[in-house]
Formats: C-alpha cells, structure tokens, sequence
C-alpha cells in the first residue's frame, strides 16, 4: 500500500487516477468478438464459451429442470437471506416510482410527463471467480417495477456449464423471463444484436470485466443503451480520529477482494491512523480465501494524509468513488459536502458490504469518476419519460405569437403555418 503525506494539489489529479489497460488492444479484440456474435449469432456464442469458459453447451437457455434444481439446491438460510434483501431492496425502489403531473404552464395548455418501462431490457451478471447473485436483485426488481416486459439475463457457465443455483433462484426469484448460460463479450453481443436463441434487447445493464465494460460501450455505437459506462469496483474511506482502524481495513479489503484491477483509497487527517490501518489490513489478509486478489488490488492502494477535513473533502470529490465510507464524526455533516460518489455510507457501523446486499439502496453504480456526471441504477434507469402537451383553442391563441415569432426568426416559415392555419391566419 502506498502512503502520501500532505501532498500538493497539483499533485491530486495524478493521485486520482485510476490503473489501466492496453485500450487499444483491448477494443480490438472486443470489437472482433463482437462482429463474431452479429453475423454468425449462436455459433459463435457456443464457440467463445467453450473457449473462454471451457463448457461445451447444447443448449444456452436454462432448462425448467436445471431450475428446479437450483432451489433445492440453496440452504434455506441463504433462500431467508436473499428473500430479505430483495424484499429491502424492493421498499427503496418502490418509492422512485414518480406519477403523472399535469402543471398548466399558460391557461388552456397542459403539459405531462409520463413515464414508461423500456420493454426489453438484458442484465448481464459476473459468474466467475464470484457469482454476483446479488446483482440480480439490483438490476431485477426495478426492472419489475418499472414495467419492463421482457427481461433477459445471461451469464457465464461453469465448466460442467451450469450456472451457480444461487443466480438461477435469484432469478427465478425477482421474475425474471430468460435466462442464459452465456457470458463475457459474447453475451454483451449476444443481447445488443440478437441469435436464435438470445433476443435483441434496447438497454443493457449489469458490471463486468474490462472486457465486457469496453464491450457496452461499442454497442452503444450501433445504438444499443447502456447503464452507464464503468471499470473495476472501488470504494474510498474519508476517516478522521475517531474511526476505527480495523473497521476501516475491513472496509478497504472487503473491495480489494473483488480483483487485482480494483481500487481502494484511504483519505485520512490523522497520521497514525494510516500506520494503523495497514496494520490491520495485514492482519485481516492473511485470513481471507481470495487474499492472492486483494493482494494485486493492494499494490494500487493508496493511503492519503491531509492535514484538514475540508482538503480531505475536496481530493474525495476529485476522485468521485463508486463507494465512499465517512468515518468521522459528525458524518452526515460532511456527507452534506459530497458532490461526486455513486453511494454515501455514513458512520463507523455503515460498512460498504450492507449496501452491496441488503440495505436497499442499488449497488450497481459509475466507476472510473463517473460519479461526477453519472448516477447508479434506479427505477429511472428502466424507464423512458414521454411528454405530452394539449392545448385548446384558447391556448393556442394566448401562444400563438410566441411561437410564430420564435419560428419565423429561425427561418422555419412552416412552424408558423402550423399555428397560423389552425387559428384562421393569413399563410
């Protein structure tokens, strides 16, 4: 882990930076990959998972059996916990839903809004080193509110080409129509163009490997919709004195775990706090199973001092986290001061793991500083807004000079036709 000290603020942007790939060679074997699944659709889908994945699949849907299969599968205290959380995550999204206002902006005109579910939506969930079934509760049940009529899921198989019963009761769980035992760039490709078998989709949602990210965003050239754009899980600590150090490296190793490409940063203003905080996380290391990831993920860590909160704030902001935990007192406070994170966790007994699961908010969120534009997944990323308009007649004639004035001064004569012959106006 790497320690800084009061540095310049000339300094921070560099700081900030997250690690990087080859993009060039990246894209290029996406984009091969991609072209793959367009033109030769479930052939090449079957190809790539064999390759990548190493299952041989007959068929890439998932079988009523292998359905059934999954629920007896599970423990019932793991079936109570995902029950729990769905029905958390249920009660928070419940209250995005936003109705109808009809708001007379003039008399005799009368303008809406209304909101409707995007009809075919596809999630993509990471089955590798880590099956993100949670993930399925994040992106399925504001799917259902919302109204999406088709949604379709894919993720990658193990070697024996099943998917991990958790996901599949999930699933099952949330309502979710198809599912599919196809993952990486070719599942991407697969819902953004269609197969036999995997339908077209008009908004793809759900994390990835840097190849499956790179992958979203060249579908979006042919004019398929994307979550948002995003890279590997980070989380930041904003702590003062008053934090706990083992909470904290609890806290930063509970992120690093996910892979060596994610990225964890502490931004602290007291000075022994950092000294303890790698104390702990060397503790802790040694008893996780993945600790060989967190490892890699460690070597891109980096530990902040700054000697006040207001500096603390401001670098935090900078680097607009996926994940940011305030461990200082008076935490809402300063929670008020963040402008740039995709999810806030206030308090010393607010840990990240809580939001990734089962508190209710959304855990699919921007990464790489989106934050500073992007917001994370909601019932308003499955849906599209329509507006509406009606006029009377009256309303018509209280607006009709606007409009032809407006029109007739950028040159648009047949704008202002449209008013003048329904009002009986000279053309």
């Amino acid at each position: 882990m790497n320690i800084f000290e009061n540095p310049a603020k000339s300094t921070w942007n560099e700081l900030t930076q997250r690690p990087e790939l080859d993009n060039l060679s990246l894209t290029e074997i996406v984009s091969n990959v991609l072209k793959d699944v367009k033109n030769n659709g479930d052939k090449a889908v079957k190809n790539y998972t064999e390759k990548f994945d190493g299952a041989v699949l007959d068929e890439i849907l998932v079988s009523e059996q292998e359905l059934k299969e999954a629920e007896s599968a599970l423990t019932p205290e793991l079936k109570a916990a995902i029950k729990q959380a769905a029905e958390n995550i249920k009660t928070f999204h419940l209250h995005q839903v936003l109705h109808s206002e009809v708001i007379q902006t003039m008399p005799g005109i009368e303008c809406w809004r209304k909101s409707v579910g995007i009809e075919k939506v596809g999630l993509y969930i990471p089955g590798g080193s880590a099956p993100l079934f949670s993930t399925i509760l994040m992106l399925g049940v504001p799917a259902k509110i919302a109204g999406c009529k088709e949604i379709v899921l894919c993720s990658p198989p193990n070697k024996e080409g099943k998917l991990h019963p958790a996901i599949l009761y999930s699933a099952q769980l949330v309502g979710i129509d198809k599912i599919f035992k196809v993952g990486g760039v070719q599942a991407i490709g697969a819902m953004a163009y269609g197969t036999e078998s995997i339908p077209q989709v008009y908004k793809i949602f759900g994390p990835g490997n840097q190849y499956v990210m790179c992958a979203k965003q060249l579908i979006q050239l042919d004019g398929v919709a994307i979550d948002m754009p995003a890279g590997p899980s980070e989380v930041a600590v904003l702590a003062d004195e008053t934090a706990n150090p083992d909470f904290v490296a609890a806290d930063l190793l509970s992120q690093a775990e996910h892979g060596p490409d994610s990225q964890v940063l502490l931004i602290a203003t007291d000075k022994d706090l950092l000294e303890n905080v790698q104390t702990a996380v060397a503790q802790q290391l040694e008893k996780l199973p993945r600790k060989d990831l967190a490892k890699k993920s460690l070597s891109n860590s980096k530990l902040i001092y700054l000697p006040t909160i207001d500096d603390a704030i401001e670098l935090s902001n900078i680097y607009a986290p996926e994940h940011l935990i305030i461990s200082c007192k008076n935490a809402e406070v300063v929670g008020q001061k963040i402008t740039n994170a995709g999810s806030v966790f206030l308090g010393n007994y607010s840990p990240e793991s809580v939001g990734d699961y089962a508190s209710g908010t959304n855990h699919t969120l921007p990464t790489k500083g989106y934050a500073q534009a992007y917001s994370g997944v909601s019932v308003d990323s499955f849906v599209k807004k329509i507006t509406f308009q009606k006029l009377s007649e009256n309303g018509l004639n209280k607006i009709a000079t606007t409009v032809i004035e407006m029109a007739e001064a950028e040159g648009l004569r047949a704008h202002a036709n449209a008013v003048r012959v329904r009002l009986g106006m000279e053309l």
